[in-house]
């Protein structure tokens, strides 16, 4: 990779609204978020020559969306995955343009994740247990929160974190998200409303959880050459992991310790590797918030802070807008909306551009306020290097640092 640092980049990102009930079906909702991107790019139809997704069974494909928007294809993958999936298709994409398999690649994620296939195990898609599934399920484990858990108990017990500490992640990210137009949930909440709501599976209340949304995001990967002429700045990849796996034996995450330990302990050191910086370097994070715990974790894991103190981390204010290094702008999936990851590489592009959507009169023309009080900013000031941490679950995750 230290070989194709910064010879690719993102240039488009498209998104459709997010809601609770689309009333369509995610082939329209994929059409509508890949043409977005495409156009973004100042690209037509023609110049598009790849395409990849990720589904659950709950999504359309490539050959399909490309077909609706008259887009022929040279190469195309759809495959199976959830919340690291973004970061590791970025860097399929690198590859198979670097490989002279194709030009320009369009990576989608559509999905009905609230009036059809709901993660939790209801909707009209319910999830059944199967495969690898088989082996949690067998022991109440039919939910992400619940598979998750152990993984966070550790933590707590091993470090003395506290569900008051984590529950700052909720805040901060509902305080960006309510200066974010397009966000689900715009309302700004408290530790103690955090605390206060009812328990899900301990140690997750409910404001723990991410809101299920439907909705179509979007991304345009070219060669940095090609990204120079286009409309957009090109947002610039520096590193890319991709589904870095710890240790399950039995195909149990909790198979093999430290439990607290997730993957990105391991993808860390690929991708600064790659990227040439180290976690002081970087500006803005955006990191995968199935759970406010997930968020906590992932930072500690990259090094952003010590072993143990996630906790503290996470309260002291740097993830906060105005902070040292703000967490999720946008609002993430704990309130703008789900999409399994792809939301938060289009927020650290717009983050990159300056032109992050918000109640700034001219933020389109790149001019905002940083007055991050309720109703205003939140562009990021001077944003030079972003980085997405992707988590699957505890032992998958992959990650993408870029640069303007």
């Amino acid at each position: 990779m230290v070989g194709l640092k910064n010879k690719y980049a993102i240039v488009g990102i498209g998104t459709t609204e997010i809601s609770r009930d689309s009333g369509r079906t995610t082939r329209a909702l994929g059409v509508e978020a890949v043409r977005a991107a495409i156009q973004d790019a100042g690209l037509g139809p023609d110049d598009v020559d790849g395409m990849l997704s990720y589904h659950g069974n709950d999504s359309t494909t490539s050959p399909v969306i490309a077909g609706d928007l008259g887009v022929r294809l040279n190469f195309y993958m759809d495959c199976s995955g959830g919340g690291s999936s973004t970061e590791a298709l970025v860097g399929i994409a690198m590859g198979v343009i670097e490989a002279g398999m194709c030009k320009t690649v369009a990576i989608f994620r559509a999905m009905n994740g609230f009036t059809e296939a709901r993660i939790g195990g209801t909707g009209r898609q319910a999830p059944r247990f199967a495969g690898g599934s088989v082996t949690q399920g067998i022991h109440g484990m039919g939910s992400a929160g619940q598979m998750f858990a152990p993984t966070f108990m550790r933590h707590m017990s091993a470090y003395g974190t506290t569900s008051e500490q984590v529950a700052h992640v909720k805040v901060a990210h509902s305080n960006h998200a309510s200066n974010n137009p397009r966000a689900y949930y715009k309302e700004r909440v408290t530790v103690e409303d955090v605390m206060a709501s009812r328990w899900i599976v301990k140690p997750l209340h409910l404001l723990d959880c991410c809101v299920e949304t439907d909705n179509g995001f979007a991304i345009i990967v070219t060669s940095a050459e090609h990204a120079r002429d286009l409309k957009q700045r090109p947002a610039y990849i520096m590193g890319v992991a991709g589904r870095v796996n710890k240790h399950q034996p039995g195909g149990y995450h909790w198979g093999r310790g430290p439990i607290s330990r997730v993957a990105g302990h391991y993808a860390g050191p690929i991708v600064f590797g790659q990227a040439g910086v180290t976690p002081e370097d970087i500006d803005v994070t955006c990191s995968y918030d199935a759970f406010t715990f997930t968020t906590m974790l992932q930072l500690e894991a990259y090094g952003f802070c010590k072993e143990g103190e996630g906790g503290d981390y996470v309260s002291s204010g740097i993830i906060n807008l105005g902070g040292e290094r703000p967490n999720n702008p946008h609002g993430g999936h704990l309130c703008e909306g789900y999409t399994h990851g792809i939301s938060h590489v289009v927020e650290n592009v717009r983050q990159l551009r300056g032109l992050a959507d918000d109640y700034c009169p001219n933020w389109a023309e790149g001019e905002h306020t940083y007055d991050y009080s309720e109703g205003g900013c939140r562009q990021v000031k001077d944003v030079e290097l972003t980085m997405n941490l992707g988590w699957a679950s505890p032992p998958t995750g992959s990650a993408l640092i870029m640069h303007s």
